[in-house]
């Protein structure tokens, strides 16, 4: 009872060519399939990379903080005015 039956279908189609006509539908379609297909070929460059990072061996970042000398410390004994 859960899937569509052919008249479904049928039914689902008109309302979209009523909505979008007939000359639209194809271009829509056409840009779908690129976007699917850019889509998959951006999820299987990440799982390349993510491969290729699990294989290499991990580098320590290096830091890019100036180390700089602590500031002086006054003594307790010295007080401001």
């Amino acid at each position: 009872m859960g899937g569509l039956q052919p008249w479904h279908w049928v039914i689902v189609i008109a309302v979209f060519v009523l909505l979008f006509g007939a000359k639209k539908l194809p271009d829509a379609a056409r840009s779908l399939g690129k976007s699917m297909r850019i889509f998959k070929s951006e999820i299987k460059e990440m799982q390349s990379e993510s491969k290729a990072e699990e294989a290499a061996p991990a580098k320590p970042i290096t830091s890019e903080r100036v180390e700089t000398p602590a500031p002086e410390q006054q003594s307790p004994d010295r007080h401001t005015a």
